[in-house]
């Protein structure tokens, strides 16, 4: 006997060079999208700096004051950290925080301790709610107000010099008699200067609008920013980070107070994001954008449907045998007499002139066969849109019924 071997089954999975062919080009023209906006992005951020940076030549940065103040001999400092910018003040400086909502109570702690006995002025930039009842104690900070053009109404010799000025945005409430308070917004300041017994002092404004680039030359916003951050020799900038190492010294219940100091800042035309350099923004979104046209692209349809031949061909008496027994097995009479019914209205509708669209309307139909028949012997609209069989002997009488009904049909 000579043993036949079994031909092992062929596998229809695609190999690893054809998964690599059809992924090749996707892969390929994803890696030039990342790659272009990486590096557009670096180049970008190479010269952008996020708002109320000196550095910055954008509408919302600050670089027109800063080179102001290095024309009039105000040696500028830019810091990120919070050691830092504690570690520059003095009786010949003037410390800028550019967010001090965005620092934590720790932070905002430390900042406060620092800055009462440094002899110097502290500005602190549209400071909310919880950011100034920590460092300018006993003033209370008010809703925001919309920026636009307010006059002095104080005796702050800046003030007075400058005009008016783009103010606004948070505005605050002291007590403190010995404070000066100026461009009042319904009768509450935006301007809070308060004085310390060492000489120094604090001062607080709504809004960093006449610090942006774009408003400078308008009004006397160059004059009132140039009189409040040039009054000391040297001008340290502070512009808080995330990645400042003092940031995570803080304990866990400070998560609410920095969410809240987010929401103020926002009010206040400064955020997050604003910190970020504009580039890597653009970079980011730019990204996106590749991200979502090529997922659009590999979504589109790859062409007509292609038919297949099926390994074994089931003839049509089979699947219909096969389809009947199914319905038996559920009972499903309803479904079974529903689809000789409808077979056989449209078959019929061609015989008898009727569109296939009104195979199925009765108002249509039945005129239209009754016509054709002869001797109707039997309920043509319960035969044909009548109620399903209740028993199995009823769908096969049903069976014979249509079957009658479409033979003399054709032959009438």
């Amino acid at each position: 006997m000579t043993a036949t071997a079994t031909p092992s089954p062929t596998s229809t999975a695609p190999t690893a060079h054809q998964v690599w062919t059809r992924a090749r080009a996707v892969l390929i023209v994803v890696l030039v999208l990342v790659i272009a906006g990486i590096t557009f992005a670096a180049i970008r951020s190479g010269g952008h700096y996020g708002r109320l940076d000196p550095r910055s030549t954008d509408p919302k940065g600050s670089r027109a004051v800063a080179e102001l103040l290095e024309a009039r001999g105000i040696s500028i400092t830019v810091t990120t950290t919070l050691d830092e910018a504690t570690g520059a003040t003095g009786p010949d400086t003037t410390l800028l925080v550019a967010g001090p909502n965005l620092l934590t109570p720790t932070q905002q702690q430390r900042l406060a301790e620092a800055t009462s006995t440094s002899a110097g002025r502290t500005l602190l930039v549209a400071p909310g709610t919880r950011a100034v009842s920590r460092l300018a104690p006993g003033v209370r900070a008010e809703t925001h107000q919309t920026v636009g053009a307010l006059s002095p109404s104080c005796d702050l010799p800046a003030a007075r010099r400058a005009g008016t000025a783009d103010m606004g945005g948070i505005r605050y409430l002291t007590q403190d008699t010995t404070a000066t308070a100026c461009y009042p917004s319904d009768n509450l300041p935006s301007l809070v200067v308060l004085p310390a017994e060492d000489h120094g002092d604090t001062v607080l404004i709504g809004s960093p609008a006449l610090l942006h680039n774009e408003r400078l030359d308008q009004l006397g916003n160059a004059s009132l920013a140039l009189q409040l951050l040039g009054s000391r020799p040297h001008l340290v900038w502070y512009l808080p980070s995330l990645t400042d190492p003092s940031a995570t010294t803080d304990d866990g219940a400070s998560g609410g107070e920095r969410e809240d100091g987010a929401r103020q800042d926002a009010q206040g035309e400064s955020g997050l994001l604003d910190l970020l350099p504009s580039g890597w923004l653009w970079g980011t979104s730019q990204l996106f954008l590749a991200a979502v046209l090529a997922a659009i692209w590999r979504a589109r349809r790859l062409g007509p449907l292609v038919t297949e031949r099926l390994p074994v061909a089931i003839r049509a008496s089979e699947a219909t045998e096969g389809r009947a027994l199914l319905y038996r097995r559920t009972k499903a009479r309803d479904r079974a007499a529903d689809a000789l019914r409808s077979a056989t209205r449209a078959r019929t509708a061609p015989l008898i002139g009727v569109p296939s669209r009104d195979a199925h309307t009765p108002a249509v139909f039945l005129p239209a066969l009754s016509s054709r028949l002869t001797t109707p012997d039997h309920d043509l609209s319960t035969l044909l849109f009548g109620p399903a069989p209740a028993t199995d002997a009823a769908l096969v009488l049903l069976a014979d019924q249509l079957d009658a009904l479409e033979r003399e049909v054709r032959t009438s």
